[in-house]
């Protein structure tokens, strides 16, 4: 039954393929990453419909996501809307670009980013995707623009990344990247995502401290969190800390300036 219910599906998307390719822009987007480019690019009237996370809170652009349709990243969900064009990052998983590209739907692939000028190459590779090149082109000068007005550090001063699951990022992740542009050097060496580095807190300690997710009720620590752990809670009472959104840092793209910004300005305010 499932079977002929897709091959339905399939049939009916590829009759309707001509008329979505007909209506400029009608644009559907699987996942809250991708949301963030749809609903920043475009007008409201050119997207069919965006992720169930689009007004989460960490959804950057959850405001702009209000009063629009939602739709499950399900195959089957997003070909009964027949759209010209779907934008994903994850959603759907990897399987759904070649199924939707069979049933005559073009697919548009958010690029992985790990430093500002992927983030910049990303956004201007969406927006022409997205028939939009102008409207990137200026959300990429804004960027360059925020980037040249933060001051390069006097000192070499230490942050810490930390999250209410106890996890921190060292060398290799957009996190690092995001440090360095405010001019901090990180505190955890140690590639990648990591457990938050107990063990050395307990004789070191970092300049600042950059947490993100905290202002999210959704983000207690678990019960196993090394937040939970005394010297992990000692950074965030003693050291001077800095409050991320959530949805600053939850996806690479131009918004990640806003998380930048602060921790320069706390950088300033302090040197």
């Amino acid at each position: 039954m499932r079977c002929m219910t897709m091959i339905a599906l399939l049939a009916l998307a590829m009759c309707q393929v001509g008329f979505a390719q007909g209506v400029t822009g009608r644009v559907v987007s699987l996942d809250y990453c991708a949301d963030q480019f749809v609903l920043k690019l475009l007008p409201r009237g050119s997207i069919l419909a965006v992720s169930p996370d689009a007004g989460s809170h960490f959804s950057y652009m959850r405001d702009v996501a209000e009063g629009l349709r939602r739709v499950r990243p399900v195959a089957e969900d997003v070909l009964i809307l027949a759209p010209g064009l779907v934008v994903r990052s994850y959603g759907g998983g990897p399987r759904v670009v070649g199924f939707l590209e069979k049933a005559g739907i073009e697919v548009l692939q958010v690029p992985v980013v790990n430093d500002m000028d992927s983030i910049r190459e990303a956004l201007l590779r969406i927006a022409e995707g997205l028939g939009v090149p102008g409207r990137g082109r200026e959300i990429a000068a804004e960027m360059d623009r925020r980037l040249s007005r933060i001051r390069p550090s006097a000192g070499t001063r230490t942050a810490l990344y930390m999250t209410p699951t106890g996890v921190t990022s060292g060398p290799g992740t957009l996190v690092h990247e995001m440090l360095r542009a405010a001019g901090y050097s990180n505190f955890e060496g140690q590639p990648g995502w990591r457990a938050i580095p107990l063990e050395r807190l307990a004789y070191d300690t970092p300049d600042v401290v950059a947490a993100a997710f905290f202002n999210a009720g959704a983000h207690r620590p678990a019960m196993w969190s090394s937040m939970r752990h005394p010297v992990a809670k000692r950074q965030m009472s003693e050291r001077p800390s800095v409050l991320l959104q959530g949805a600053w840092t939850s996806c690479g793209s131009w918004f990640l300036l806003d998380a930048v910004e602060a921790l320069a300005s706390a950088k300033m305010a302090e040197e």
